[in-house]
């Protein structure tokens, strides 16, 4: 696998003619609509074993193999018709291996909602360990919402795929409630109500496990949060199922916020089968223009979580979305939601050249609407996905989580399965 980053006067035929491939597997695998226009900056990935070199005059094999990173076996390997690796001719195509390291074996998480396109999840679950299902929400009570869960789960078992139960503690036709949250933890009664309530849904759905996404938790019910995830958990093991637990990006124990006091890591550490990690939104739809998820950001809360959690319980926070802020950034104004393709789509229709931010490791561009508005699109390509994933085997994580799935991204999996193995549970 080759990421290639488009130059001026590159077209399709041109790499692939480079690189000894078919244009058309280029533009498949990429998703490409438009493989006629291409930007400065736009990302390909380039799904071949080798490369091919023409012989120069100086060139022995031993030369083109410490140029390429690869070693004089693996050329000899990748070139059968050569019978001595000392005599090779100016001119002569050589084939050149690409370098390839697999890190290991990982979990795959991709949280979805019941409307999903079929398509779009027929051609994700192949790179899944668990499908998460959005969401189950609590009500005072310790009922349930109901929601059309059952064609995903019978989809998703049926590739191989794990479906998870997600409770959230989100307001019908509003947001996460903090009250909502303090009634359900603060409530034995409630709580035994919920808990017989999700395990109900539990056997009658089919499901492997169950996600609780509780947020914007009060300080002061962490605790009883805590103590509410303990007794479920005992609930759970006894009949089979896994527990996991979304947490907010935290870089230390003591960070202050309603988002992160009440979430525990060392607690939810020891407790849950997993922890994800929500390690996404520094830019967020009313913020100041930045990258979704910034490498060194995202590293921080990994630098504290991997000291409280046990790093295989991680599951790293992978945003499938980016967005466009209309310039200059008024505080309370609203950016809009872009997914990594439109984001590429739009560069192209608009004919701007994409950028590479190297501190936050994320491609970024700007363009003038129709109005003469100026606008910054901050998203994720090639490049900032294989940063990031290269994160899981530097923290040796347990895996990766993708907030959501709802639109596909092809270079995401094409990345990730050439780094990694998925492990499947089914």
């Amino acid at each position: 696998m080759i990421i290639y980053v488009v130059k001026p006067g590159d077209t399709i035929y041109a790499i692939a003619r480079r690189y000894g491939m078919s244009p058309g597997k280029i533009i498949t695998d990429n998703g490409l609509t438009n493989p006629g226009n291409l930007v400065v900056g736009q990302t390909l990935v380039l799904m071949t074993d080798t490369i091919p070199h023409t012989v120069k005059k100086g060139d022995t094999l031993y030369s083109i193999a410490r140029a390429n990173g690869v070693t004089l076996a693996q050329i000899k390997a990748a070139n059968p018709q050569i019978r001595s690796p000392f005599r090779i001719s100016i001119g002569q195509v050589i084939n050149v291996p690409v370098p390839t390291k697999k890190y290991g074996t990982i979990d795959v998480n991709g949280y979805a909602f019941p409307g999903i396109n079929r398509d779009v999840l027929s051609k994700t679950l192949p790179y899944l360990t668990y499908l998460s299902i959005f969401s189950y929400q609590v009500k005072p009570d310790g009922s349930l919402t109901t929601i059309n869960d059952t064609p995903l789960i019978e989809i998703a078992r049926n590739a191989k795929v794990a479906p998870m139960m997600v409770i959230t503690n989100i307001e019908e036709g509003a947001s996460f409630s903090n009250d909502l949250a303090h009634t359900i933890l603060t409530n034995a009664q409630v709580q035994q109500t919920l808990i017989n309530n999700v395990i109900n849904t539990l056997e009658a759905k089919n499901y492997y496990g169950l996600n609780i996404d509780f947020e914007y938790v009060n300080p002061e019910d962490g605790d009883d949060y805590d103590r509410f995830l303990q007794t479920i958990k005992n609930r759970l093991n006894a009949l089979g199922y896994i527990l996991t637990t979304s947490l907010a990006p935290k870089t230390s124990a003591d960070q202050i916020g309603l988002l992160y006091q009440a979430h525990h890591y060392p607690e939810h550490g020891r407790i849950a089968n997993h922890v994800i990690l929500m390690t996404y939104e520094w830019g967020y739809t009313y913020g100041p223009p930045m990258a979704v998820a910034p490498i060194n950001q995202v590293s921080r809360v990994l630098d504290y979580a991997v000291k409280v959690i046990p790093s295989k319980k991680i599951l790293m926070g992978m945003p499938n979305y980016g967005y466009n802020w209309t310039l200059p950034y008024k505080q309370g104004t609203a950016a809009r939601s872009v997914s990594p393709v439109g984001a590429v789509n739009l560069a192209v229709r608009e004919g701007v050249a994409i950028q590479y931010d190297t501190l936050s490791q994320a491609p970024f561009f700007y363009y003038k609407d129709d109005t003469g508005a100026r606008h910054v699109v901050w998203f994720d390509d090639a490049r900032s996905i294989q940063a990031r994933l290269k994160l899981v085997d530097a923290y040796k994580l347990g895996g990766v989580s993708y907030w959501t799935i709802m639109q596909y991204t092809p270079q995401n999996w094409l990345i990730l399965s050439s780094m990694y193995n998925i492990r499947k549970v089914l």
